[in-house]
């Protein structure tokens, strides 16, 4: 009977996360993203390196990600992401991120999430129509802290660093086994019509009016510690 409660439980969460988006909710799905990066704008002592923001190509916010349990588990979350161009940083898409587990837990919680890209292998993951961290895309638990000596000494070849926020803190944290995979339906409510995701990240599309605060906020942000 509890497994059957835990996979209605997680079946909810699937259906949630598949759910199709109004233009409105992709608006507010926006405004919590860049409250997410304004956020970790003023904890400079617990924000991104450095030297890893100046090499980040990609930024992928999930405002909480929802996790729940009951022996079984499994969470969900939709994000937006913006990549840099030679103009600045792209108009947004939109990204699912989806994961289950086994085992002995229980509860209910939300957390905010930050991937940064680090190289153009990042960035061709996130084109790609689906991933899995860990597994087809190399990812490490980022270290906090502006200048953290950790940032110079990290295994580079991770395609994505991956931080979580909970009681207001940033701290580094491991998503193996998570899927990533484009929100096209999406992508398409939001743009009045189908552009790719190549084409918005390239910067081929022009960032909407309602997008700009959380693109502005994102390019505040990187370029501000360079």
């Amino acid at each position: 009977m509890k497994k059957i409660l835990a996979l209605l439980c997680i079946a909810a969460f699937t259906v949630s996360a598949y759910a199709a988006s109004s233009r409105a909710d992709l608006n507010d799905r926006l405004e919590k993203a860049r409250l997410v990066i304004n956020q970790l704008s003023q904890t400079p002592d617990n924000g991104v390196p450095n030297a890893i923001i100046k090499q980040a190509v990609c930024v992928v916010v999930v405002p909480s990600m929802k996790k729940a349990a009951f022996i079984f588990g499994g969470q969900y979350g939709q994000g937006v992401a913006t990549c840099r161009t030679g103009h600045g940083w792209s108009a947004p898409v939109f990204l699912r991120m989806a994961g289950g587990s086994f085992g002995f837990q229980i509860g209910a919680q939300g957390t905010d999430l930050v991937l940064v890209a680090v190289n153009d292998h990042g960035l061709q993951d996130l084109l790609k129509s689906k991933f899995k961290i860990g597994g087809d895309a190399s990812a490490a638990a980022g270290p906090v802290g502006r200048n953290a000596a950790a940032a110079t000494s990290l295994n580079m070849s991770a395609e994505l660093l991956t931080y979580s926020r909970s009681k207001g803190i940033f701290a580094g944290i491991s998503l193996d086994g998570t899927s990533v995979s484009q929100n096209q339906d999406d992508t398409d409510t939001f743009y009045g019509r189908h552009y790719s995701f190549h084409q918005i990240l390239a910067g081929e599309v022009a960032v909407p009016g309602s997008a700009r605060p959380f693109v502005r906020t994102v390019a505040r942000y990187f370029h501000e510690s360079q």
